[in-house]
């Protein structure tokens, strides 16, 4: 196979992220684009900056190590309309929730409840349903209860790249609250 020019590559690497709908990691669209590993990270990294410095429709964002295009969040208010389901609006206690299994992850149920002093089993299954958070194993203890993490999902809903971004305490991404 000829190797291909870095705009081409570009195009490449741009139609296979609107075209897989998903995160993919700068491995994957090395050898889509073929690429070196390197090539494509410092590629992927030079497109994310080329979108947002010109506003485009589209924001390339890097999520847990893989990146994904996803709608401006500038544009939001203009084509929120085409959102086929309504904005999750968390409750106080689900936001409770999601707090503590983000930063003491991975989390069982039951050291949820301990810190909130209350039962967590709705929350914990409606920030499941929404996609939030997951199952992550069972921690090696006695009635091996199951570990939470959050997802994917979790870091684009709040403009992450990383959970260790949120430990740190580092300042997101500019987004709006979509």
């Amino acid at each position: 196979m000829e190797k291909i020019e870095k705009t081409d590559a570009e195009m490449i690497i741009e139609a296979a992220l609107f075209a897989s709908g998903c995160a993919l990691t700068a491995g994957q669209l090395a050898r889509i684009a073929d690429l070196s590993a390197d090539e494509a990270e410092a590629l992927l990294r030079e497109m994310e900056r080329t979108y947002r410095a010109q506003r485009r429709g589209v924001l390339l964002f890097e999520v847990d190590g893989a990146y994904q295009m996803c709608s401006n969040p500038i544009y939001y208010p203009r084509i929120s309309g085409l959102r086929r389901e309504a904005p999750r609006a968390l409750t106080q206690a689900a936001l409770e929730t999601l707090a503590i299994i983000a930063y003491k992850q991975p989390v069982t149920k039951p050291q949820i409840e301990e810190i909130r002093g209350v039962n967590a089993d709705h929350m914990v299954n409606k920030l499941m349903e929404y996609g939030l958070i997951a199952e992550k194993g069972r921690l090696d203890a006695p009635g091996k209860p199951i570990l939470f993490v959050t997802t994917p999902e979790f870091l684009r809903h709040y403009g992450l790249n990383s959970v260790e971004q949120l430990r740190a305490g580092a300042d997101p991404p500019p987004v709006t609250d979509t």
